[in-house]
C-alpha cells in the first residue's frame, strides 16, 4: 500500500454536540451527519465570504467522535480564525492538528486507520487518509502523483490554482461536483450561489491545459485575449479557471507565445464559447 503525503494540507477536528450543525450551518455542502472513518465519501465544501468568494475549501469527514476537516496552509489561520468566531456559544470544540497529524493519499490499496474516500461528483480519485505524525514516516513525501491525478480530472484547489477571495464556487465546479447542497438552510454567501444557479452567470469553469512549458499564473491566451491563468503545473499540465466565452476557437489558445491544448473535464455541463447557462 502506498500513501503519498499531501503537505500541503492542514488538518483541524471539530467535536462536541453542536459540531455538525457549525460546520453544516457555514458551509455550501452537505456535511454527514455521522460515520466511522473507514472508508465513507468525505464531504466538499467551501466557506465562502458574505460576497460568494471562496475563503477555504476541502473535504470533511466524521471519525472518532469528530468530523476532520483539512483546508490548504495558505489560508489554514484564517480559516481556524473565522470558525472560531462562527462558534459563538456552540457546544464545539475546534482542534489544530497541524502539529500531531498528517493528510495523505492512497489510490492503489484502501489504508488502514482513518480515511474516507475521496470523490467528487462522479470523480473518485482514491482515499483521503489521516495519520499522526509519528506513523507516516513510510509515506511517499511528496504529492506529486495526487496533483498529477487530480488535474487530470480537472479538480482545481485552492492554493495550488487559484488564491483566497478569488473565486466563487461555481467557478470551481462545486455546484457540479456535489460541493454545495442547494436544499439546505442559509450558509455565508449563500445568496450568491444561489443567484449563479438561478440566473445563469456561470461564466469562468475549470479547464484542463496541456502541453503547457510556463509556471503557475502564467496567463491563458484565447485569440490573443486573457481568458484567465495557469493554475499548479504538473508534468506539463493544470487546470486552469477560464472565461468560457473568450475559447470561440480551442485550437487558438496559447501560453506564454506557445500553443497549447485545452480539454473540458469528463464532468463537465459546459462548452467551449458560452457563458454556461446553469440549470
Amino acid at each position: 500500500m502506498t500513501i503519498h503525503l499531501r503537505a500541503d494540507r492542514a488538518l483541524f477536528r471539530f467535536s462536541g454536540p453542536d459540531a455538525h450543525r457549525l460546520l453544516n450551518d457555514v458551509v455550501t455542502g452537505e456535511i454527514p451527519g455521522a460515520g466511522t472513518g473507514e472508508g465513507e465519501v468525505a464531504a466538499a465544501w467551501a466557506l465562502l465570504s458574505p460576497q460568494g468568494k471562496i475563503l477555504a475549501e476541502g473535504l470533511a469527514g466524521h471519525a472518532e467522535d469528530g468530523i476532520w476537516v483539512d483546508v490548504h496552509q495558505s489560508v489554514a489561520d484564517d480559516f481556524f480564525k473565522r470558525m472560531k468566531m462562527y462558534r459563538l456559544r456552540a457546544k464545539a470544540e475546534i482542534d489544530d492538528l497541524r502539529e500531531t497529524h498528517r493528510v495523505g493519499f492512497a489510490q492503489d490499496e484502501e489504508p488502514s486507520g482513518i480515511r474516507h474516500t475521496d470523490r467528487m461528483g462522479p470523480i473518485d480519485l482514491g482515499w483521503r487518509a489521516i495519520a499522526p505524525i509519528e506513523t507516516t514516516a513510510d509515506w511517499v513525501q511528496n504529492d506529486a502523483f495526487y496533483q498529477a491525478e487530480r488535474i487530470g480530472a480537472g479538480i482545481a484547489h485552492q492554493g495550488n490554482d487559484f488564491p483566497a477571495n478569488d473565486a466563487f464556487a461555481h467557478d470551481i465546479g462545486l455546484d457540479i461536483l456535489d460541493g454545495i447542497d442547494f436544499a439546505k438552510g442559509c450558509y455565508v454567501g449563500q445568496e450568491v450561489v444561489s443567484r449563479m444557479k438561478h440566473r445563469g452567470t456561470a461564466r469562468r469553469r475549470p479547464v484542463i491545459v496541456l502541453g503547457v512549458d510556463a509556471p503557475a499564473g502564467t496567463p491563458v491566451l484565447a485569440n490573443g485575449r486573457e481568458a484567465g491563468t495557469l493554475g499548479q503545473v504538473v508534468d506539463g499540465a493544470a487546470v486552469a479557471i477560464l472565461r468560457l466565452d473568450r475559447i470561440t476557437d480551442p485550437e487558438a489558445v496559447t501560453v506564454a507565445g506557445k500553443k497549447v491544448n485545452v480539454a473540458l473535464p469528463v464532468w463537465a455541463t459546459y462548452a467551449f464559447g458560452e457563458s454556461e447557462m446553469v440549470e
